[in-house]
């Protein structure tokens, strides 16, 4: 996943979507600087997606976060455990971005920061930035045995994708 796009693969710009995507995880940088998924007023317990990608609202009138998170998943019993991070019964999340990995550069060797990407800041950052989900997609990839298995047997939520994954 390191080696992937900035953007989520496919993806043209459009009017219906009209603000930034950044690719938030993995990165080379030290994962405390990196963005995370946390429920309204937890202070200790944070999800961590293997892959992260956020698009960021144009507007800070209305400011949101979408997410596209990638899950590898090793075990069924893994698997099990990063769904219920995302199921509909979870009330709400929000994406926390630390102020690091704003004042960051985009990709490495470009000079612009992350934060002149994102539309709805007008000046640099002095705190994180934190926002409301308004919209979550989950790619969860499994073993190929347990993705048989798995797809044989459950109905994926209308915000879950499935696929097998090599290693």
């Amino acid at each position: 996943m390191r080696l992937g796009p900035s953007v989520p693969p496919g993806l043209v710009a459009s009017a219906k979507q009209p603000g930034t995507w950044l690719r938030a995880r993995p990165e080379n940088g030290r994962p405390a600087t990196q963005p995370y998924l946390k429920v309204p007023g937890a202070n200790r317990l944070r999800t961590l997606p293997d892959g992260l990608y956020l698009h960021f609202s144009p507007s800070a009138e209305e400011p949101y976060v979408d997410i596209l998170c990638i899950e590898a998943c090793g075990t069924v019993q893994n698997l099990m455990d990063k769904r219920s991070r995302f199921a509909p019964s979870v009330t709400s999340l929000l994406a926390v971005c630390p102020v690091d990995w704003l004042l960051a550069p985009v990709q490495p060797g470009h000079a612009v920061p992350r934060w002149r990407m994102i539309r709805m800041l007008k000046r640099e950052p002095k705190e994180p930035l934190i926002l409301p989900v308004r919209d979550a997609r989950v790619l969860f990839a499994l073993k190929p045995k347990d993705y048989l298995g798995f797809a044989q047997t459950q109905t994926a939520q209308p915000h879950e994708f499935f696929c097998p994954m090599d290693r």
